[in-house]
């Protein structure tokens, strides 16, 4: 059997009928011309045992190269299971279209296509925690980039998605109207975002209360109104809040994403929040915070130290802070500072010269004194930079005496 393997690899591996094999195998007569007879007789009667053997079993290793064949032709055949969905899931999703007057947005969603294929619509994947007892279950439900989309967000019908763990409507400027209450029965969410609409009306307090799974929450760019709900600290999974570019007001909640672990994200700029920066905020391992443009006052301290370690980003420009930059010891991994417009006192930590990431630094409109620090990379930030201080110097703005 070894000598058939060998000729298996010496004519490409592939099964020859018995009598080709047989006539490789069997020696020609001109092969043994030695003196020593009786070994060449024994020569040729093991050749011609393998002849007999291979003649036996040639039909057979055929027929298992065509069983081989023949398997793999139908496993390459085979339709691959593809998810058909729900059919209360393509109920609601039907009374979603009809909810935004059948828009052209919705034009894959047809009685033709499964709806897990509809546009928009995802019933699985790595993304997302599937549960196969689930069936075909609609898990994401994006409307986005569209400006046919026109009317309020159809809560009941979305509602009936009770396995939902992503909802998305993103520049759709003809969405109009509050947050619905129905949407509080969507408790699998995980992914919340309704961005660059014209949603109006408050926060609803049940996404904190009722979204337990909540890892991401974006309603930036609309017009939303009111104060941000103190039950937005609750779900345990949350890490990325975004509220930008909103009407909101009041203070910043004590707790918020105050369970967020190792990395956390908070967007807050352009409302007209008021009040100090939660003291428990020194607590969180943000790595990116923009409080920018708002009516902050206080401290901001809290947000900086060398244990910090994911830090990489904060912007809280334009406020009234007010505090001694000079204290500060800035994370090593900061990249984007902007502390502009506020009323920051002390001098720029010599330490800022040494971060190797740092891209932007803007302290200017302050009333900050001293030398700014020089070497790293410090060259790259030009005196528009630092001006408007109350006695900054040294390079790139006039040298200190």
């Amino acid at each position: 059997m070894r000598r058939l393997i060998v000729l298996f690899k010496a004519v490409g591996a592939k099964l020859l009928p018995s009598e080709q094999l047989a006539n490789l195998i069997t020696p020609s007569p001109s092969t043994y011309i030695y003196p020593h007879t009786h070994i060449v007789q024994d020569k040729l009667r093991q050749n011609r045992s393998e002849v007999e053997m291979v003649r036996a079993i040639g039909p057979l290793l055929l027929l298992a190269h065509v069983l081989v064949f023949v398997v793999s032709i139908a496993a390459a055949a085979a339709p691959v299971r593809r998810p058909r969905c729900d059919a209360g899931d393509r109920a609601a999703l039907l009374a979603v279209k009809a909810a935004f007057n059948n828009a052209s947005y919705f034009q894959s969603w047809t009685p033709d296509i499964a709806c897990c294929h509809w546009y928009g619509v995802d019933c699985g994947g790595d993304d997302y925690d599937y549960d196969p007892t689930d069936g075909d279950r609609v898990l994401s439900l994006a409307i986005i980039r569209d400006d046919n989309v026109t009317g309020g967000i159809p809560g009941d019908a979305i509602a009936r998605l009770t396995r939902l763990q992503e909802l998305m409507f993103f520049k759709v400027p003809g969405v109009t109207g509050p947050i619905p209450a129905a949407l509080a029965t969507l408790t699998a969410l995980r992914e919340l975002t309704i961005s660059r609409t014209a949603l109006s009306g408050s926060i609803p307090s049940f996404i904190g209360d009722k979204f337990t799974a909540l890892q991401s929450l974006d309603l930036s760019f609309n017009s939303l109104t009111g104060a941000i709900p103190a039950s937005l600290a609750k779900p345990p999974k949350l890490i990325s809040i975004d509220l930008s570019r909103n009407q909101l007001t009041g203070s910043i909640p004590r707790l918020l994403l105050s369970k967020a672990g190792q990395q956390a994200f908070l967007t807050l700029s352009h409302n007209n929040l008021s009040g100090r920066i939660p003291a428990a905020f020194g607590a969180v391992n943000f790595v990116q915070i923009d409080l920018s443009r708002n009516q902050l006052t206080g401290d901001a301290s809290m947000l900086f130290g060398s244990g910090k370690k994911e830090l990489g980003s904060v912007y809280l420009s334009r406020n009234a802070l007010s505090f001694d930059m000079s204290e500060l010891r800035l994370p090593e991994r900061l990249s984007f500072l902007d502390v502009s417009h506020n009323a920051i006192r002390g001098g720029i930590p010599a330490q800022v010269a040494n971060l190797s990431n740092l891209q932007l630094l803007n302290v200017s409109y302050n009333r900050m004194c001293g030398e700014v620090p020089t070497g790293g990379n410090m060259a790259r930030f030009d005196a528009y930079c630092f001006q408007h201080n109350k006695c900054l110097c040294g390079a790139p703005l006039a040298a200190c005496h």
